[in-house]
């Protein structure tokens, strides 16, 4: 009998732990969408309650303070949609075939995302917590890809790779001037190998 209990209980504890997983799951899934569509700033607790399908003390209890909430939403948007690493061209030797591919990826990315990065970005001009949330998690990608790209540029050359490796900057030539993704890698490629002084460096 007292087995019984013990096993009655266990099986109990883990059914608990699976609703409060799926709850917490609802609710930042709830909150991503929510950010997405209208950005952080404009997101309530009350919207991101009504959209999960719990109410307001539910999403206080799960994520008591807001940087465990924006963390857990861009945890799950890069679990999602893993930004570019730069181990995917680090075996490329010519400097002009590294720098053409990996804009190639994160321009592929910055299009596959675009409405929750230009929200993020938007509002993280001022709101301090997030500007610090977004630069841990799309700046240390940014830094890290530029990083690997940058040697052996002068400092006009590691200038034009900043430019070119900004959302602001692809949005500007896809949305703005509409160039094509192969046009937009391609004209900021030639930017940044001609402020390097290597004029005339064509596509590879």
């Amino acid at each position: 009998m007292r087995a019984m209990n013990m096993g009655t209980r266990s099986y109990t504890k883990t059914r608990r732990a699976e609703h409060e997983a799926e709850t917490r799951r609802r609710i930042v899934e709830a909150a991503l969408a929510l950010h997405t569509e209208i950005g952080p700033a404009q997101t309530t607790i009350s919207m991101i309650a009504e959209r999960a399908g719990v109410q307001r003390h539910t999403v206080y209890a799960h994520f008591p303070e807001e940087r465990a909430l924006l963390m857990a939403c861009s945890g799950l948007h890069i679990e999602r949609e893993p930004p570019p690493s730069p181990e995917a061209w680090a075996g490329v030797n010519d400097p002009a075939v590294r720098l053409r591919q990996a804009l190639d990826a994160l321009y592929a990315w910055y299009e596959r995302n675009e409405a929750i990065t230009a929200a993020v970005l938007r509002d993280a001009e001022r709101h301090e917590l997030l500007r610090e949330i977004s630069e841990l998690r799309l700046g240390t990608t940014l830094a890290a890809i530029a990083g690997s790209l940058s040697g052996g540029l002068a400092s006009n050359g590691k200038a034009a790779l900043q430019l070119a490796l900004s959302f602001h900057t692809w949005r500007t030539l896809m949305r703005e001037a509409g160039l094509t993704p192969a046009a937009a890698v391609e004209m900021m490629a030639r930017t940044v190998l001609q402020s390097d002084g290597r004029v005339g460096a064509g596509p590879a």
